[in-house]
């Protein structure tokens, strides 16, 4: 019996633990808790990576999100466009400063689907925020342009597309903010939780930067009503030294996606996500989401064998959470949501571990 986890948490100390041992005996020795160099820092280096304007260190992607929309001063109760394919965070976020998160059909490609967006547009429509899904970017050009016509803001739900490139362009500089996830299963993951805000506008990003310390400006007067949701500094000593890696670790998200798509290219009961050899598209591949004919039993035959895998969301797409007053109706959702099932990847993950996984998927198709 195979002992491959969808995702080996320990592993992320273990694989460096000299190394992260001496930075929280250096950081816990100076007192270095709150709002410290490494957050300084850490910011830059994540505007340095994606070309955004500004960035700021935040708990976690959630407040990275909310903190956007409060600072961005949206009309109360004005509607945002987003996939019904995203987690429920990206709805909290909007509902939490005050607007309607509208959940609309994905396309095959799993990210937001354009017609779908157009068709969602009205009156109250104040913003569209796409997902950059599974380190896949949505087709921005349409985006923004569909925006441009009917005179929208652009936000991104970018938490799993940290350095994922449309036409050489970084996910979350697109539009006016956006937000990236360091849960620790994400491609650049911190020891719990934490998240940042990358803005493109200057007067929101001040904003946010006062809303993120208790609404306290620079001289320590209260200007806002704020919150409290600033990195540890300690997660981002962590970080800066994991971004030493992380271009490493993206070519072998990369090269793992490859061999997937050749063990299990020629299975007809699978859709697979598109080879890392677009132009267009450079995909960080966070995940490795395949449709799958009887995904269940799929699931539970490689449970057995030894495999961890993973439904996205728990299998619930936003418009599903009925109890939070959704009713779309979003078929073509509904039906991926039956399919999509995500094997192991991640950088630790080795060639003969996929080989196995493969096999496994070849032979419960075969039989």
């Amino acid at each position: 019996m195979l002992n491959i986890p969808f995702f080996p948490y320990s592993k992320l100390f273990s694989e460096d633990e000299e190394s992260y041992v001496a930075i929280f005996r250096d950081i816990c020795s100076r007192g270095a808790f709150i709002l410290q160099t490494e957050v300084a820092e850490f910011e830059a280096a994540i505007c340095d990576i994606t070309g955004s304007k500004y960035a700021l260190g935040v708990g976690n992607a959630t407040d990275a999100m909310s903190l956007g929309f409060m600072a961005a001063g949206l009309k109360e109760g004005g509607e945002v466009i987003i996939s019904s394919h995203t987690m429920i965070a990206t709805a909290s976020a909007i509902k939490l400063a005050g607007c309607i998160p509208i959940p609309v059909e994905c396309g095959k490609d799993h990210l937001i689907d354009i017609g779908a967006i157009e068709a969602a547009i009205n009156s109250n429509t104040v913003a569209i925020m796409p997902t950059q899904l599974n380190g896949r970017v949505a087709n921005m050009d349409a985006v923004c342009a569909l925006a441009a016509e009917y005179g929208l803001d652009v936000y991104e739900d970018a938490a799993q597309a940290l350095g994922a490139k449309y036409n050489g362009k970084c996910a979350g500089t697109f539009g006016k903010a956006a937000c990236i996830s360091f849960y620790p299963a994400k491609t650049l993951g911190c020891f719990g939780d934490g998240g940042i805000l990358l803005c493109q506008d200057e007067d929101l990003y001040n904003r946010a930067k006062i809303i993120r310390d208790h609404g306290r400006g620079p001289d320590g007067q209260i200007r806002v009503w704020g919150l409290n949701t600033r990195l540890d500094n300690l997660q981002a000593g962590i970080m800066l030294h994991k971004l030493k890696s992380y271009a490493g670790w993206i070519d072998r998200r990369r090269e793992l996606a490859t061999l997937y798509s050749e063990i299990l290219g020629g299975i007809d009961e699978l859709v697979l996500p598109p080879l890392p050899n677009e132009s267009t598209h450079f995909d960080i591949f966070q995940n490795f989401e395949i449709e799958a004919e009887r995904r269940d039993e799929l699931k539970d035959y490689l449970h057995e064998a030894g495999v961890g895998t993973l439904v996205q969301w728990s299998g619930i797409a936003v418009h599903h959470c009925k109890d939070l007053g959704f009713s779309q109706d979003l078929p073509y959702t509904d039906e991926l949501f039956t399919k999509m099932l995500m094997l192991p990847m991640h950088h630790i993950l080795f060639d003969d571990e996929v080989q196995k996984i493969g096999e496994l998927i070849v032979k419960f198709y075969e039989k």
